[in-house]
């Protein structure tokens, strides 16, 4: 099942490196990729929408829901096996899935592109865009390079995934403001793209597709509600913005649990339009509620200090 393409000698650097990695080596890279994974992506830009930065934070939020709506489009095209598959001489030290067999595609998904390098790229690539720090284009550079190489010492990528999901982050960064610049009509933008996106439905067949689906249409309707009706402020005082975060993280999980609870498990989990469907369904509630519903609750508990302060990124105040 799926396809084996790679050059030689990229599996003989991930031997190599696996070779002489050790279980620092192991314990590292598999720290390092811990920031491009969902739970740091959604500090990230949870930090960024709700706390320091509305109008940066929800133009990252759409970089993001788009890296993964088009991340897992390419790969359901490409369906290339992961490097473990069909070379003996490379391990899997850090799995998708860990609950799952290592070579259970539908919870493993495909190799190409990496979605690690496609996530940190856009996540810490769009901070780089957006604030002319030297510190913060130093760390918008450095992280993803540093994911993208984690992902091929633990085995999950061969290096061409990770060059082609640094490549897929870039042009969203460069394109998404473009297009958002020349845009009348924002929501006119949003239901072209979202339209667009729909093609992959004609042949994608992993959950991972399905829920960038799911949260691409949450994000979109949610932020065209905040800017109708919630007009929430960011914040100044440090522990009402790490509340934010923490709660809205916990709205996250909470809801993700408790909207799959209604559905047995082979429903859930199932390879057909009902399943996806339901999974679409779920992610794109969850992704409204943050950012259109849960905002609302800020203006209820607001201070003085409640105000936004964004000299450092003025790219992000055409909407």
């Amino acid at each position: 099942m799926g396809n084996t393409f790679y050059f030689q000698w990229e599996v003989a650097l991930m031997e190599f490196i696996q070779a002489h990695l050790g279980s620092f080596g192991v314990k590292l890279a598999s720290f390092i990729t811990m920031f491009g994974e969902e739970l740091v992506l959604i500090v990230v830009l949870g930090f960024m929408y709700w706390s320091f930065d509305k109008k940066v934070g929800r133009r990252i939020g759409l970089n993001i829901t788009m890296g993964l709506v088009w991340n897992p489009l390419i790969k359901n095209i490409a369906c290339r096996r992961r490097p473990y598959f069909d070379n003996e001489g490379i391990k899997c030290l850090k799995p998708v899935d860990s609950s799952a067999s290592i070579y259970d595609v539908k919870a493993q998904g495909w190799s190409f592109p990496s979605g690690h390098s496609t996530n940190s790229t856009i996540a810490y690539g769009s901070l780089a865009y957006y604030y002319k720090n030297k510190a913060v284009r130093i760390i918008g550079v450095l992280l993803p390079i540093l994911v993208g190489i984690s992902r091929f010492c633990v085995g999950v990528h061969y290096p061409t995934d990770v060059m082609c999901g640094w490549v897929l982050g870039l042009i969203i960064i460069f394109l998404m403001p473009w297009l958002l610049d020349r845009s009348k009509r924002k929501w006119l933008l949003y239901l072209i793209i979202f339209i667009v996106s729909l093609v992959g439905c004609f042949w994608s067949r992993t959950d991972d597709y399905y829920t960038g689906i799911g949260m691409m249409a949450g994000f979109f309707i949610g932020d065209l509600f905040e800017e109708k009706v919630v007009h929430f402020e960011n914040t100044r005082v440090w522990w009402r913005m790490i509340l934010r975060v923490i709660i809205g993280g916990a709205i996250y999980f909470g809801l993700n649990t408790l909207l799959k609870m209604p559905f047995p498990s082979d429903m859930l989990h199932a390879e057909n339009a009902l399943g996806y469907s339901i999974r679409a369904v779920r992610y794109c509630i969850i992704m409204f509620v943050e950012v259109g519903l849960y905002p609302m609750v800020f203006r209820i508990i607001k201070t003085k200090k409640d105000a936004p302060k964004t000299k450092d990124a003025p790219a992000a105040d055409a909407e």
